[in-house]
C-alpha cells in the first residue's frame, strides 16, 4: 500500500543551517499495516510523513501509494490517497463551523462541486451514528460550532473526518500527545476501532513508548534520518520500554535522549 524508495531531504543546504532530515530512506507497508513510529527530537519522523504527505518535496528517491508514484504529485492532488490527523487539535477542522458542516466537507473532498442541496436528512443519521460510537455527546451536537469543543472532542472528529472516505493511508502526527492522559487513551481506543473496523493502513507517529508497544502490528524506530529498528509479530508484542531503550543504544551508538518520551512512559 506504501512503499517508500530510498527517499533523501535536506534542508537549508549549502548553508550552515543545513539539516539532512532524511538519509536514503527506504519503507515498505503492506495492507492493513498499523505501523508506531517512535525516535528522538529530529529523527526525521515527522519529515517522513510530511514528505508522503507532499509538505516537503524529497530531494530524490520514489514516494508510491497503491501502485500509484506520487512523487512528483502536488499536496492537494495526494490527499485523494490520504487521511491525516495532526498534534494541534486545531488543525484539520473549521472553527467557526458546526460539527455537521465539517464532516459534511470531509465527505465531498475530491467530488465535483455541484449546485445540489447542502446536508441531507439521510447523510446527517449517518453523522450522528458515527458520532455516538465515539461516546462523547456529540452526535446531540451536530450544529455546535467546532470551536466551542474540548481538545479531544475536535482530535476525535478530525479522526472521524480524516478516515470518512476510507483513505487508503491515514498518517497520524502525534494526534494525541496535546491531550491529557485520560483523553489520550480514549482517542487511542477510538483510533484503533476505526482503523481496525476499515482495515486501513496507518502509520502513526507517538512519543510513547508503551503506546508503541501495545498498538499495531508492526513498530519501526527511526533516528538521524534512518529506520534503525523494524519489528513485528511476536516479537513486537514481547517488548519493553527498556528493549526499545537498549535496542536504540545499540542501532544508533548512543543513549536514548527524549525527556518527553521518556516522562511519558
Amino acid at each position: 500500500m506504501l512503499e517508500v524508495k530510498n527517499i533523501s531531504k535536506t534542508f537549508n543546504a549549502g548553508t550552515v543551517n543545513e539539516k539532512q532530515a532524511l538519509r536514503g530512506l527506504s519503507l515498505t507497508l503492506n495492507d492493513g499495516d498499523f505501523v508506531t513510529v517512535i525516535g528522538g527530537n529530529g529523527a526525521g519522523k515527522s519529515t517522513l510523513l510530511n514528505a508522503i504527505a507532499g509538505t516537503w518535496k524529497v530531494d530524490e528517491g520514489n514516494i508510491v501509494i497503491d501502485g500509484v508514484d506520487v512523487t512528483k504529485y502536488p499536496e492537494h492532488k495526494r490527499a485523494a490517497f490520504l487521511g491525516r490527523v495532526f498534534q494541534d487539535p486545531m488543525n484539520g477542522t473549521a472553527a467557526t463551523m458546526g460539527i455537521e458542516e465539517n464532516l459534511a466537507l470531509a465527505l465531498r473532498r475530491g467530488d465535483k462541486r455541484t449546485l445540489k442541496k447542502g446536508i441531507v436528512s439521510g447523510e446527517r443519521r449517518l453523522y450522528r451514528d458515527m458520532l455516538a460510537k465515539l461516546g462523547l455527546g456529540l452526535e446531540n451536537r451536530l450544529t455546535s460550532k467546532v470551536g466551542l469543543l474540548s481538545g479531544g472532542q475536535r482530535q476525535a472528529l478530525t479522526l472521524l473526518m480524516a478516515t470518512l472516505k476510507k483513505p487508503k493511508l491515514l498518517l497520524l502526527d502525534e494526534h494525541t500527545a496535546a491531550l491529557d492522559p485520560k483523553t489520550a487513551a480514549k482517542v487511542l481506543e477510538t483510533t484503533e476501532t476505526i482503523v481496525n473496523q476499515d482495515h486501513l493502513t496507518t502509520l502513526m507517529i507517538t512519543h510513547n513508548m508503551k503506546d508503541a508497544i501495545h498498538i499495531g502490528n508492526r513498530l519501526i524506530m527511526m533516528n538521524n534520518g534512518q529506520i534503525i529498528y523494524d519489528v513485528a509479530g511476536e516479537e513486537k508484542k514481547n517488548l519493553k520500554v527498556e528493549d526499545l531503550l537498549r535496542k536504540f543504544a545499540q542501532a544508533s551508538g548512543e543513549e536514548f535522549a527524549n525527556d518527553r518520551m521518556l516522562l511519558a512512559n
